[in-house]
């Protein structure tokens, strides 16, 4: 219930131009200064340079209008870790949503590595360039990572929402992973990276339902499942994904794309009994799926209202993958025409 009235107070001082809390406020500073110094150098001794790109035209060979696709946000959109674009979460998507639909997909990637949620202005400015169908944003990280207050992050992305369906757009954001997996990261940072970036998924989630996007969260998938086996899981820097990293992320987001599209509306939801009711105020739902993988937030109405006593409502979702959402990396057969 704390971090349902934290994100919802995160998401309302966005929405009033406030820079909301401060998630590393009032701790033992020096401490975290040197531990977060410590883990930089870590990660920094293994450079990965840039992510391969992943621009083109996925499922040429199928007939039909392409449908376009943009990738917005960080290095995790980017598919920074990886070493072939076929192994980028942009690709993999492109390919799987191909797939579904049955229809070629134009991908184009404006994420950048170490974007900051503020960068999501100039990204979406690129991205309407390509008058895309539909917008997948993921971000979040650096924003944690650079004590950006979670409210400026939050409006950001609010802003970037607006705009995309503004232009007919479907968006459906990757809340913002947890950052208490990273092994470099040490006790306490490891909590307080958790803790911060769990309250600015639940708030980006309250900001992209508000405002006609779904979202699907990340952080517990990019935990348990990277605890388990670390070493396949996180690239060589110990700290972005690896291919079966990326495709465990993309699994999870590929069924919540192809739904917001109107494609496969049988995919349906599975059984969770973790989540509750599933039709929630979305503040409330939005702290519920910051703690449990894969789940998806979308608006919902209860008794044909939109809106209920405590605000928007929203539904919980865990939605079945397609068979033909296979996120392994394409064979060479179905390899994009990069342009």
């Amino acid at each position: 219930m704390l971090r349902a009235f934290t994100a919802r107070r995160i998401a309302a001082a966005a929405a009033y131009g406030g820079g909301g809390i401060t998630a590393l406020g009032g701790i033992t500073f020096g401490l975290l200064v040197a531990e977060a110094k410590l883990a930089r150098k870590i990660i920094k001794a293994t450079p990965n340079g840039d992510p391969p790109a992943a621009d083109g035209l996925y499922g040429e060979a199928l007939s039909g209008r392409p449908l376009s696709l943009v990738m917005l946000g960080d290095s995790t959109a980017a598919g920074l870790g990886v070493h072939t674009a076929e192994e980028t979460p942009g690709a993999m998507l492109a390919a799987g949503l191909a797939a579904i639909a049955e229809r070629p997909v134009r991908m184009t990637n404006v994420a950048r590595s170490g974007a900051r949620s503020a960068e999501l202005e100039g990204q979406t400015d690129r991205a309407l360039e390509a008058r895309p169908d539909l917008a997948i944003i993921m971000v979040g990280t650096n924003d944690v990572t650079g004590r950006v207050p979670a409210g400026t992050s939050v409006r950001h992305l609010s802003d970037a929402v607006v705009r995309l369906r503004a232009a007919g757009c479907q968006v459906v954001v990757g809340t913002c992973p947890d950052l208490g997996t990273i092994k470099p990261l040490m006790q306490p940072l490891k909590w307080i990276a958790r803790r911060a970036s769990r309250q600015l998924a639940a708030a980006q989630t309250i900001a992209a339902v508000e405002r006609g996007a779904r979202s699907v969260s990340l952080g517990d998938l990019l935990g348990r499942e990277f605890a388990a086996d670390p070493i396949s899981m996180f690239s060589e820097d110990r700290y972005h994904p690896s291919a079966r990293g990326y495709a465990a992320a993309a699994a999870a987001v590929l069924p919540s794309m192809a739904h917001a599209l109107g494609l496969e509306p049988d995919l349906g939801a599975l059984p969770d009994p973790r989540l509750g009711e599933d039709v929630l105020p979305v503040y409330l739902a939005a702290a519920e799926a910051a703690e449990i993988s894969g789940t998806e937030v979308s608006g919902a109405s209860v008794a044909g209202r939109d809106r209920g006593p405590r605000g928007r409502w929203a539904r919980l979702l865990r939605r079945r993958s397609a068979p033909a959402a296979d996120t392994t990396p394409p064979s060479p057969a179905v390899a994009p025409d990069i342009a």
